[in-house]
């Protein structure tokens, strides 16, 4: 049986929940408390739990936007002109991300939400497309899997989560940079 559709008050009740959840997880990270975001939103904490019932769920629905939203960017870039370019504008936009959103690193983790896991399986998916395509055009190393890819952005966004320098993020994207070009 499907759910009923919200009444538009409760959808747009839903609708600012989502949006201070996503600016309140970006900036502090999933530690950020409901209260807060209850508060953010302009509505009292009872009707952030009767939309999601945990502070799981919530950061499970603000977690898979993002990675929506980053897996649709690489599809978006499957076809360009330039595959290396594409490639490099791919890793830009999400060391981007990392630096203005604390929480990606967890939403690309997929918090254990099948949702979330699927999504960021699909940008997996994309990226290896990118990067298959970069090295093709002799952009990217054929030593390289997407798998090596996934598990250096994944260091550098913890690295830039951690770090407070703001130049650390062009230094370490400068370095994956170097190291992904052909020998």
């Amino acid at each position: 049986m499907s759910e009923r559709p919200l009444r538009a008050d409760a959808r747009r009740n839903r609708d600012r929940v989502l949006a201070a959840a996503r600016r309140a997880f970006a900036e502090h990270g999933f530690a950020v408390p409901l209260d807060d975001i209850a508060a953010a939103a302009g509505v009292g904490p009872g009707t952030v739990y009767r939309h999601f019932p945990t502070k799981e769920a919530l950061f499970e629905a603000v977690s898979l936007a993002r990675v929506q939203e980053l897996a649709a960017d690489a599809r978006s870039r499957a076809d360009a002109a330039d595959p290396g370019a594409a490639f490099a504008g791919f890793l830009d936009r999400v060391m981007e991300e990392a630096d203005a959103k604390r929480d990606l690193p967890d939403a690309l983790a997929g918090a254990g939400a099948a949702g979330v896991a699927e999504a960021v399986a699909e940008m997996h998916d994309a990226l290896g497309t990118l990067l298959s395509r970069a090295q093709d055009a002799g952009a990217a190393r054929h030593d390289v899997s997407v798998s090596d890819l996934v598990a250096l952005l994944k260091g550098l966004l913890h690295a830039v989560r951690a770090d407070p320098d703001p130049q650390l993020r062009h230094r370490l994207l400068a370095v994956v940079r170097d190291g992904l070009r052909p020998k």
